[in-house]
């Protein structure tokens, strides 16, 4: 479960897409950058835009805080690569070894995982969404009724009061008379 966290943790929403870092993999995988990058480049056919693709400078420095990377010496000189989980799929492969196909299904593993939390996240915001509706005209209704209400409590000064009102109907005479 720890593995699970750290992996999450290395996710990043870049261009609306969920992404990891070459420099992230290649430490999960225990090689260097260098190595992943030479294996993904050997091999650029298997990795199309949607499933790999190089950050912009202004996309790293942003990233950068979260990263805590250096941006003096001893740096990354080479602006890194974001690969999405079909990328990701794709590294297992470029890279044969046994730690790499492990890594892989943890990842895998790992963005099923942020799929579900999503999609638990948005079902959740809809719900509230709906609760702030029906809140929103059950406000209203109640206000309409608080208005009618204080309408027949309220005796308006222009209404005649029950001993001033003005008779109608039959009077009844007397007999004899």
């Amino acid at each position: 479960m720890q593995q699970l966290q750290i992996i999450h943790n290395r996710i990043y929403d870049i261009r609306g897409q969920k992404a990891m870092l070459d420099l992230d993999l290649a430490m999960l995988y225990e090689i260097e950058t260098k190595y992943l990058k030479r294996a993904v480049r050997q091999n650029a056919k298997r990795f199309p835009a949607d499933f790999m693709f190089e950050l912009t400078k202004e996309e790293f420095e942003n990233l950068r805080c979260r990263l805590s990377t250096s941006n003096q010496r001893g740096g990354n000189r080479y602006l890194p690569f974001a690969f999405t989980e079909q990328g990701i799929a794709m590294l297992s492969s470029v890279l044969h070894s046994d730690k790499a196909i492990h890594m892989n299904i943890a990842i895998m593993r790992a963005f099923v995982e942020v799929r579900r939390l999503t999609l638990d996240y948005t079902n959740l915001s809809d719900q509230v969404k709906a609760l702030k509706n029906l809140v929103n005209l059950h406000n209203e209704q109640l206000a309409q009724i608080l208005t009618a209400m204080e309408g027949f409590t309220e005796q308006k000064e222009s209404e005649k009061k029950w001993e001033d009102r003005e008779m109608i109907g039959f009077r009844l005479r007397k007999a004899g008379g």
